[in-house]
């Protein structure tokens, strides 16, 4: 999927709680600044539940990811070809997590049989971006900047939190280019490293 050098894309994920949102003001700032055209996919789970379609409201928690996979592959390839009919010169396609989140939600049984009956790998799906990026959730060392306050769609306990970003890292290690990024004793030295880690990545594309 990432075949023009002149685009790529990116995931921002994490565990519940982990500055995410934060992050990708901040990051798409940066980047325009640097004279990259971003183009922003907002997270699909969130966009699902504020209109009504929700775990509580499908028949399990499985179905619910389901229209999460497919809704996530559809607006990945609007994107993208999208993002083929632009002139820029550098564009980059910041994602609000990827597909390969619905594994660290889903049960083992109820990913591999989605994959399955899409005729889809894991190796296809890391094959869709160049590179992820992993904020560490608060309830893993920061749990007095836990909170559930900001937003509405987060139901986790600290200790949810953390095993939902336990299964996330899991879901993501085969990635070629997958990064961690652990908290900080403040919230502005988590984002420097992320900045950091995107920088370096980007030069090295910049490079080849």
């Amino acid at each position: 999927m990432a075949a023009d050098p002149h685009i790529r894309t990116i995931v921002i994920t994490g565990g519940p709680c982990s500055g995410k949102t934060t992050a990708l003001a901040w990051l798409r700032s940066d980047l325009e600044s640097r004279g990259y055209k971003s183009l922003f996919v907002p997270e699909v789970a969130t966009e699902l539940i504020e209109g009504g379609v929700a775990p509580w409201t499908c028949r399990s928690y499985d179905e619910f990811q389901r229209s999460v996979f497919e809704m996530q592959l559809s607006k990945e390839d609007a994107f993208r070809h999208a993002a083929e009919r632009m002139d820029d010169s550098k564009v980059i396609i910041i994602q609000d997590r990827g597909v390969m989140d619905n594994k660290g939600y889903m049960t083992p049984e109820g990913f591999d049989g989605l994959l399955e009956e899409l005729g889809m790998s894991e190796q296809q799906i890391y094959a869709r971006y160049d590179a992820v990026f992993h904020l560490v959730s608060t309830a893993k060392g920061a749990l007095q900047a836990y909170t559930l306050e900001n937003n509405a769609t987060r139901k986790e306990t600290p200790e949810q939190a953390a095993s939902v970003d336990d299964r996330l890292i899991a879901a993501w290690s085969g990635h070629p280019r997958f990064s961690v990024i652990y908290n900080a004793d403040e919230f502005a030295g988590k984002m420097a490293v992320l900045l950091k880690r995107v920088h370096a990545f980007l030069a090295e594309g910049e490079g080849a």
